[in-house]
Formats: structure tokens, C-alpha cells, sequence
């Protein structure tokens, strides 16, 4: 296979987002001398057949599936986030999110309530949630909330779900967050933090086992070296980072280890 792809579905939170990863993305792999065609591939469509795929090139990818290994991927960067929680690190959090109008002023005046997750292999939508929940589940000694609404599948859903008031509080991928305040300030207007997660690894780019052994390491250069171009600042702004971190497949063990513990205490859903 000579050809293969690229993809930023996860943070394509708008056409100007989408339009900035792909010029970014064309610019490591030219750097990077590897041949890539941009393909979308919109929501609802499941990442999980798009992460399948053979001829991934460079393809946004959570870290929670890349440790629970649902797809046979090499890892090669992930962004560093633009913000002050990031700590200069390639690590994202949740952000566990109300209605503006909500009456709760504390994480434990939503219990009772509903909440919502989108899918049972997403990090930011569901592990870091569950992980967060946890200490508040053992210490009530059964489920915190009436209703678990699942499998709503991207944080928009997730976002219009607590605007609409199908859900009382649900999470937000705090990178993405930022990106839809950036260039959606209308919906994030309806919604405020009551708290946020643990950081965690945040989704990088990862390639096929096809991909070169190569190629995927002038990609991690090409990645390594972006914020010292003169290209990047653009980009950068754009998409509120401000730099890429090398990753490999170990680097996401902490999903795991969060996993393990909230199996271990028999909370299988947030709930």
C-alpha cells in the first residue's frame, strides 16, 4: 500500500479547525517526506472503524483505546495544549459540565440527577469520568446518580445534551472545550465547569503498523521540530497549542490504571 491517510476528526470541532489541522498536518508530512491524502470523516460515523483501518498515516486517536489496544496502531505525536491546566505537557482533562442556569454550585449537588457519557472506549467521555466519580461512589456506597445516559458518542452530543436538558452534567474533553469556545463561543455561553478530571494523556496521531518504521520517524522529527518553524505560529494559534510531544504505546498506561480500579470497585458505567 503506497498511499495513506490523514484525519483530525477529534479536534475538528469546526470547518476553521478542521481547514487548520490539515494545513498542519501537510506541513509534517512534507517536512516528513511521506505522502499523505486528507480524508474527513465526520461524526456520527465510529472512530473505531476509521482506527481499524489499514492505511492510517497520521489519524487523531485516544489514548484509552490505543492502551486498551482496540486497533493495531503506532503512536507518533500528540499536541501540547495552549493552556495553563496542560502544565506544557502533551495531557489533557475532563471537564464535567452544567447549564449556566444549573442551581448546582458543587459536583455532589448533581448526584441524584442524570448524567450523560458518550462511549464506553472513549478516555475524556468515560474513563476520567468514571475515575473522577469513583471516591464519591465508594464513599456512598452504591450509585450517585438516578439516570446514566450513554453512548452518546462525540462531546458535541454530550454538550447539546446538558444545553437541552436532556442531561443535568456530562464531560467535556477540556482541549476540546477550548476549541469550541474558540470558534463556537455562542454554545459554550450556555455552560459552565463545576469541575474537571485528573490530567491524563491526551489523543495523538497514530499510523497503521503499515506505515514505514521510517517514515514514522521522520514524522516524530517533523512533529518535534513544528513549533520551531515559521509556518507553526499560525497553525498554533489556530488550534490553541503550542507544540508536540513523541509518544509511544506505553505512554498510555494510566487509562489502564484507571480502568482497573473502577472494575475493581464494580463500577462498570458512571452511574
Amino acid at each position: 500500500m503506497s498511499r495513506f491517510i490523514a484525519n483530525a476528526r477529534m479536534y475538528a470541532v469546526a470547518p476553521e479547525a478542521e481547514a487548520a489541522w490539515q494545513a498542519l498536518i501537510a506541513h509534517v508530512a512534507a517536512e516528513a517526506e511521506v505522502a499523505l491524502d486528507y480524508e474527513p470523516y465526520p461524526a456520527p460515523q465510529p472512530l473505531e472503524v476509521l482506527w481499524r483501518r489499514p492505511d492510517l498515516g497520521l489519524v487523531q486517536m485516544c489514548g484509552y483505546p490505543i492502551a486498551l489496544r482496540i486497533a493495531d496502531v503506532v503512536p507518533i505525536a500528540a499536541p501540547i495544549p495552549a493552556a495553563e491546566w496542560a502544565q506544557g505537557r502533551a495531557a489533557y482533562r475532563s471537564d464535567l459540565i452544567v447549564r449556566a442556569d444549573s442551581p448546582f454550585r458543587r459536583l455532589e449537588d448533581s448526584f441524584g440527577h442524570r448524567i450523560g457519557w458518550t462511549v464506553a472506549h472513549s478516555h475524556s467521555g468515560f474513563n476520567a469520568l468514571r475515575h473522577h466519580l469513583l471516591p464519591h461512589r465508594q464513599a456512598r456506597g452504591g450509585d450517585l446518580y438516578a439516570e446514566s445516559v450513554g453512548d452518546l458518542v462525540t462531546a458535541r452530543a454530550v454538550l447539546d445534551a446538558v444545553l437541552e436538558g436532556r442531561i443535568e452534567i456530562g464531560p467535556l474533553d477540556g482541549y476540546w472545550h477550548a476549541l469550541i469556545a474558540r470558534y463556537r463561543p455562542d454554545l459554550t455561553a450556555g455552560i459552565r465547569v463545576l469541575e474537571s478530571t485528573a490530567l491524563a494523556p491526551i489523543p495523538a496521531f497514530v499510523a497503521s503498523p503499515g506505515l514505514p518504521a521510517a517514515a514514522v520517524a521522520r514524522l516524530r522529527a517533523a512533529f518535534a521540530a513544528a513549533a520551531a518553524r515559521p509556518w507553526f505560529a499560525q497553525h498554533a494559534a489556530a488550534l490553541l497549542i503550542q507544540g508536540f510531544a513523541p509518544v509511544e504505546q506505553a505512554d498510555f498506561a494510566t487509562t489502564l490504571d484507571w480502568d482497573r480500579a473502577a472494575v475493581a470497585a464494580g463500577y462498570a458505567v458512571p452511574a
